[in-house]
């Protein structure tokens, strides 16, 4: 529960990040964020300890009682607007293809996953949006430096470049919760007719 997902908006009320529960405490315990509840009214750490879980809510235990789990956070100084652009990197690409393996379709936590170059880098590939996947610790040892079609393997979609935002490409694939839809809704209008890449 920990690590389940909590939307982050600036200071704007606009979403930028999603992080973990976890690490959403730390920022409201520390004063870096405030809670949103239904109303949109904010809360600080110990406000927002003070207030009776909602019936049907996520908790965590804390000593001597419960806390209701946020599901929409406000930092505190922070106006950096949301990304245009998909930033490479391995928490993307997992986004892109799903958590699933490129080759043999499972999906799969993140611990079990790796990312493959398509063509190996020893054969002149490059780490591109267009070269890398996800891929599961089987596949890519049986695959070793070799490529797809050296290997007797098939790669079940050609990677390519999200055409999403960060945060409209982990909407699109990820846990949301109906608490989100407010501040999505913002998001999805300012990208007009953004389309999530299908691949």
């Amino acid at each position: 529960m920990l690590e389940a997902s909590v939307l982050v908006l600036n200071r704007s009320y606009l979403p930028i990040h999603v992080t973990s529960v976890r690490r959403a405490f730390v920022l409201l315990y520390r004063g870096m964020a405030r809670a949103v509840d239904a109303e949109y009214d904010t809360f600080d750490f110990e406000s927002w300890r003070a207030r009776t879980p909602e019936p049907g809510k996520a908790v965590a235990g804390l000593v001597g009682g419960v806390i209701q789990v946020p599901r929409v956070i406000l930092l505190a100084a922070f106006d950096r607007m949301p990304r245009r652009h998909v930033r490479f990197s391995r928490a993307n690409i997992y986004s892109r293809d799903r958590n699933t393996c490129q080759y043999c379709i499972q999906k799969l936590g993140r611990a079990d996953l790796n990312l493959d170059h398509v063509i190996p880098r020893s054969q002149g590939g490059r780490t591109t949006w267009e070269n890398v996947v996800c891929s599961c610790l089987d596949c890519n040892r049986i695959k070793g430096g070799r490529t797809p079609r050296q290997a007797g393997m098939r790669l079940k979609r050609r990677p390519q470049r999200p055409r999403w935002t960060p945060m409209a490409g982990f909407v699109g694939w990820g846990q949301t919760y109906p608490e989100w839809g407010p501040f999505l809704s913002i998001i999805n209008a300012s990208n007009g007719n953004a389309e999530l890449a299908q691949h």
